[in-house]
């Protein structure tokens, strides 16, 4: 979408909400609502918000794509510390690339919200692409906005905009759009993000019909280095003085950059042919539901490198096209829902037509052997949804089985049980059974290179089976996870894609204490993983640690500011960590680095009604410490860097 329709588009929504909440403000029996977010915090965790008139925090909704509900949170603590950064999420099984908005290398695994089906593939470049999964909903009594902004890395910044408002209780609408451009400190390593979503909510008086749904356009531009040249790299590594301005460095490539787009409009709704008071016997038989959700998403990814390169082998064919990727995936989930004692809450039933298209438009480089330029194919399928609850236990269920041979075959299964006693501690247990396709960019994959150009007919599905436990509690936080895969496909030491012939057997382990004492505290995270077989393609640090000492108290006569002062220790071991492949956008293997290091951070955060004011230093020990920081062999890490930037709510 084009960037200055979006913020026009913005534009005229702003202007169209200060009218409307004037109006909402006049009607309110001539109430104003001076002093909606004037904080007061108790806790690092508790949310509670001082409001003048008739709203409360608790009015100020906001909802996931499974329907959990939490509140637009004003409040500062230390894990709004670990989610300030472009992803807005903590990173901490993640090593991030120098400059942000680039992409990041792996400290650990999730496989517990595997996908139904493949995906496009060039998984560093969609890092910060959001899923339907990360999409919020919101219902808020006035028009509430939300600003973050964040400084880049030499040239640049970051802006998270969210505006959302009800024209009703029953309709709400919100735009949001989050963009960054960062130069670097590298050459050739400007980046160019873009996230625009929109949403919206609505139901019926009754409730009898609900519709939802959200459109998503995402752009990220990204110049390619190729890392430091071998020079270069060994004027980083001795810390040459002539070379501390890191603009000075050679790198490998001078003319490459790579663009992924992504597209998707998606719309869940549904109608309730029986609710509660309609049913005779209600305990038998309620809330009968027919659902209609169709998601549409499209996907390309191009790479450009107008000059050969040594690093990416040689073109045989002297007309060959730099590759351009395509893939367009359409779902339509038809589904019959109902709540009964017999299933012990609410069950659904679904099935799910699929379509999908991957591919190119023609052969790009005629040397190749390959002789098809798209995958494409129909599915169906069926699956369930189960929920319920049994006094201090939840239980959720979810399947999907998608039968034949095609690509799409395979089966989804995931089923958890969660215990809690009141706010005490919680337990969940969960179980993931997954069998899909590799992605498609290991299936086939073109370029004007002659070493990029496969097509795999013979990939077998992906089996993930993943068990894991999670406890919370007052005392101490913790999961662990057991996971074992079959036909693991990964991205060998030649760029080329791989089918592991035996089983990934993977255990990670993770706990949190935090300590406490007067307006002092020390909050840990350890995290533990052993790969028992499979240690060859399937690489993880033993140990990871982060923690952070910090002092929390209010400055000023009346309270007027929180303040949040610490710094935090990072360090992780040695290990062969994975090679960035800027063609591919995709980690490979490689068997000649290992990268293992200490950082520390300082930040002096603080917080002034509903305003929070971030300022950290990155890595402050890099001006005397040893060079031996990287995010991936020949990408060194960041060094010594302040930021500064803060979030900012209004509630009109």
């Amino acid at each position: 979408m084009n960037k200055r329709l979006i913020f026009t588009f913005l534009f005229f929504i702003f202007s169209l909400s200060i009218t409307y909440s004037q109006r909402i403000l006049q009607s309110t029996n001539g109430n104003s609502f001076q002093d909606i977010g004037n904080d007061t915090i108790r806790n690092s965790e508790a949310i509670n918000v001082k409001l003048s008139g008739k709203t409360k925090y608790t009015d100020y909704k906001v909802f996931s794509h499974k329907r959990d509900t939490t509140y637009i949170d004003t409040t500062l603590s230390i894990k709004k510390e670990y989610k300030f950064n472009f992803l807005r999420r903590d990173n901490f099984e993640l090593l991030s690339f120098h400059n942000q908005g680039q992409t990041f290398n792996n400290l650990g695994y999730t496989f517990e919200d595997l996908s139904f089906f493949p995906d496009i593939g060039f998984k560093a470049k969609q890092v910060s692409y959001l899923g339907i999964e990360d999409i919020k909903y919101y219902e808020v009594p006035t028009p509430t906005t939300e600003i973050l902004y964040r400084t880049g890395l030499e040239q640049g910044q970051v802006l998270d905009a969210l505006f959302t408002l009800n024209f009703s209780k029953r309709l709400n609408v919100s735009l949001s759009y989050k963009g960054i451009r960062s130069l670097g400190a590298y050459r050739r390593s400007l980046v160019s993000n873009g996230n625009f979503r929109g949403t919206f909510t609505y139901r019926t008086k009754e409730n009898q019909y609900e519709i939802r749904g959200h459109l998503t356009t995402q752009d990220f531009f990204h110049q390619e280095s190729g890392g430091l040249d071998a020079n270069s790299l060994n004027n980083f590594i001795i810390d040459d003085e002539n070379f501390q301005n890191r603009g000075r460095l050679d790198v490998n490539l001078t003319d490459a950059e790579n663009q992924f787009d992504g597209n998707r409009i998606y719309i869940e709704h549904s109608y309730k042919l029986i609710s509660s008071k309609d049913s005779i016997n209600k305990k038998d038989f309620s809330n009968l539901k027919i659902g209609h959700v169709l998601t549409n998403e499209s996907k390309s990814y191009s790479f450009t490198q107008p000059s050969s390169s040594a690093i990416f082998g040689t073109t045989s064919d002297a007309k060959a096209r730099n590759n351009t990727a395509k893939s367009i995936i359409t779902n339509n989930e038809f589904n019959l829902e109902f709540n009964s004692k017999y299933v012990l809450g609410k069950f659904k039933a679904k099935t799910v037509l699929t379509s999908y298209t991957y591919g190119y438009d023609s052969i790009l480089n005629s040397s190749s052997k390959i002789n098809k330029t798209q995958l494409k194919g129909n599915a169906i399928s069926i699956g369930a949804d189960w929920n319920a609850k049994i006094k201090n236990f939840q239980l959720n269920a979810t399947s999907l089985l998608t039968p034949g041979n095609s690509r799409l075959s395979g089966s989804f299964i995931k089923g958890e049980a969660v215990y809690k006693k009141d706010s005490v501690f919680s337990i969940k247990g969960s179980l993931v059974l997954s069998s899909k396709s590799p992605n498609f960019n290991t299936l086939l994959h073109q370029s004007k290179f002659d070493d990029y150009n496969w097509q795999n007919d013979v990939f077998s599905n992906v089996n993930t089976r993943d068990l894991g436990f999670d406890l919370q509690s007052k005392w101490l936080n913790g999961s662990l996870n057991l996971t074992n895969i079959d036909n693991y496909t990964y991205f060998d030491e030649n760029n080329t894609p791989q089918q592991f012939a035996n089983q990934i057997v993977y255990l990670k382990a993770r706990v949190n204490k935090e300590f406490k004492y007067w307006k002092l505290a020390l909050d840990n995270t350890l995290m533990y993983q052993n790969v028992s077989s499979g240690s060859s393609v399937f690489r993880v640090p033993e140990l990871v640690t982060r923690n952070t000492f910090y002092y929390t108290d209010y400055w000023f006569k009346g309270k007027p500011m929180l303040v949040n002062i610490g710094t935090t220790f990072k360090y992780f071991t040695k290990y062969k960590v994975n090679a960035y492949n800027p063609l591919l956008s995709e980690f490979t293997l490689q068997n000649t680095q290992e990268i293992g290091f200490p950082t520390i951070d300082v930040f002096f955060n603080a917080q002034v009604r509903r305003t929070r004011l971030y300022f950290k230093i990155d890595n402050v020990t890099s001006s005397f410490s040893k060079k031996n920081y990287f995010s991936s062999p020949n990408y060194p890490y960041r060094d010594f860097t302040i930021r500064f930037g803060l979030v900012w709510n209004w509630f009109i």
